[in-house]
């Protein structure tokens, strides 16, 4: 790993990090803060996926949690949101395909296949390598916003045990029926939508193996609610197997990094106690 800068915050460290990825077979540039627990003991991780357009450095310049998470001796790893280094067509073009909009999946496409293997990345190997290098113990919660809301959601539902927590801000609860999931499901993983619905929260609730809590926050004032968000269909499908759902809806609030800012300490109180 190549460390990329090191700066003490509530007298823990944030550090970032450059390697060598073999799930994209590049660069991946990672995000981590160290609790100053870690200066006698190993600690938990929560790890957080950021949204579209987003990369590793939104979540640590914007949330506002490492006051909490230094109280709560919790470390938090904050990956990149897509392979870079690559020109594939159409790959730099719009906002919600390719850069920064990897939609944690593993693509079977051509010629995405080859390197937008984000969900891999996420749930094998960043752990791994996180857990080789630093004073963390294997417990894992994840989180995270819009697109990494999806992405939390079903690293979550698609590895029962894994992870001890999982929440969510404003995530696509169920892209296989909205604008921006049906475009980079097509472009990712081909027009066959049985094969989406393994990459859907809301289609992945019936056959949950662990009824795992899920928390999420939704804004009310957020101008992709209806349209790309729709957390109705995650509340439905969990009331259908009475999976346990906390959806917390916030009036007046949009999608920005303010509403995260306003509650990102109940999502940390919420982990720290499911990792004890």
């Amino acid at each position: 790993m190549e460390l990329l800068s090191s700066t003490k915050c509530f007298d823990g460290w944030l550090k970032r990090y450059r390697h060598e990825s073999s799930s994209v077979s590049g660069d991946m540039t990672f995000a981590i803060f160290l609790p100053p627990q870690t200066e006698l003991q190993s600690v938990p991780v929560l790890y957080w996926l950021s949204g579209l357009t987003c990369t590793d450095e939104n979540f640590i310049q914007k949330a506002g949690a490492f006051r909490k998470a230094a109280e709560l001796g919790l470390a938090i790893v904050c990956p990149d949101t897509s392979p870079r280094g690559s020109d594939y067509p159409n790959e730099h073009e719009s906002y919600d395909f390719g850069s920064g909009a990897g939609f944690y999946v593993n693509a079977t496409v051509a010629p995405y296949s080859d390197t937008y293997r984000m969900y891999d990345y996420v749930v094998d190997e960043l752990p791994s390598l996180i857990e080789a290098n630093f004073p963390v113990t294997d417990k894992r919660s994840i989180s995270g916003h819009s697109m990494g809301g999806h992405g939390a959601l079903i690293c979550a539902l698609k590895n029962p045990g894994r992870y001890q927590s999982v929440s969510a801000f404003a995530p696509i609860t169920n892209p296989v029926a909205c604008p921006w999931g049906e475009k980079a499901f097509t472009g990712y993983l081909g027009d066959n939508k049985e094969v989406w619905q393994e990459w859907d929260a809301s289609c992945l609730i019936a056959n949950a193996e662990e009824r795992l809590p899920l928390l999420v926050d939704q804004g009310e004032a957020d101008n992709f609610l209806v349209e790309q968000l729709k957390p109705e269909a995650l509340e439905a499908a969990c009331e259908k197997v009475k999976h346990p759902l906390i959806l917390r809806r916030q009036p007046g609030y949009d999608h920005s990094y303010f509403f995260i800012a306003s509650f990102i300490e109940d999502h940390l109180e919420h982990h720290s106690q499911a990792l004890g």
